[in-house]
């Protein structure tokens, strides 16, 4: 198995400015021979809407069946971290958050939820998945109670 130079694990980072400068890092997987799916949850996310500068904020969910690879999750905290002062609309987010942790750690297969709090009295809820799960693998549900403010 390859291994990887992490920048910023036991480091001390400020931070990015923007998505496209955050650094995303892998580490070795040393269970790949079996499958499990791993759940990030960061109920926190803030990114600007594009055309108003309004904050906007976001429950993602992340489930990933790794491969060779694990997403080192400092590194994913920053990541997301740096769409806080990033502007683009709520599916753009997820979506960049998704596609960003396939390229960087080729899992088996993920699924991102992005549960938006509501703008206007709409929430938006946007999901993506790279395809069909490994067969009998074992994925959890993805819920989040009904709209009452979120």
């Amino acid at each position: 198995m390859e291994t990887t130079h992490l920048t910023q694990l036991g480091q001390s980072v400020g931070g990015f400015a923007s998505p496209d400068e955050a650094v995303l890092e892998r580490v070795p997987n040393p269970q790949a021979d079996a499958d499990f799916v791993a759940r990030f949850t960061a109920p926190e996310f803030t990114s600007l809407c594009p055309v108003t500068g309004q904050p906007d904020f976001a429950r993602l969910v992340v489930d990933y069946a790794p491969g060779d690879w694990l997403i080192e999750s400092k590194s994913l905290k920053l990541f997301l971290a740096s769409f806080r002062n990033h502007g683009a609309f709520h599916e753009d987010c997820t979506l960049t958050v998704g596609r960003r942790l396939v390229e960087t750690a080729a899992p088996k297969w993920l699924r991102i939820a992005g549960f938006w709090f509501p703008r206007g009295g709409i929430p938006i809820d946007v999901f993506w998945q790279t395809g069909e799960p490994p067969a009998g693998l074992w994925i959890p549900e993805l819920s989040l109670e009904a709209y009452r403010g979120r």
